[in-house]
């Protein structure tokens, strides 16, 4: 009976830790992931292929301070996108809308949540970033 008991207790908190809300940071990177793959698929399609040659190269990185320009840019470029059956596309929608809410979130929701680490805006366009160290921060602060 005990060994039941205490079966019954583990499962309900496992099903009680696991039902936690997402917390603001989860969700934009849940977003960002979901960006960067439809990003991808978008660019693979045969139908898809020509709307998005227009857009600038995108590696989404949400702890660059840079990232809500990109992300206003690209907003920018879909809802004007060249061809008109390209801004129909549900795809292209769907992409639309997950910027829109990803950009909402951490305008708005997540707004002094999110700790930006480094401000390579270049990073954004190539995925490679340079690591801002703070000692070298630390010592153009010293000699201002």
């Amino acid at each position: 009976m005990k060994l039941l008991w205490g079966l019954v207790v583990i499962l309900t908190l496992f099903f009680v830790v696991n039902s936690a809300p997402p917390t603001c940071y989860s969700r934009v990177l849940h977003l960002n992931k979901e960006i960067m793959e439809s990003m991808e698929k978008l660019q693979k399609y045969q139908r898809t292929k020509h709307c998005v040659e227009v857009l600038p190269k995108m590696y989404l990185d949400i702890h660059n301070s840079c990232v809500m320009a990109k992300l206003r840019d690209v907003m920018y470029i879909l809802e004007n996108l060249p061809i008109p059956q390209c801004r129909e596309k549900p795809r292209i929608i769907g992409l639309k809308r997950k910027i829109r809410s990803l950009y909402t979130i951490i305008n708005k929701v997540c707004y002094r949540d999110l700790v930006f680490f480094t401000d390579d805006c270049d990073a954004l366009e190539t995925g490679e970033s340079t690591p801002r160290h703070g000692e070298e921060q630390l010592q153009l602060l010293i000699e201002r």
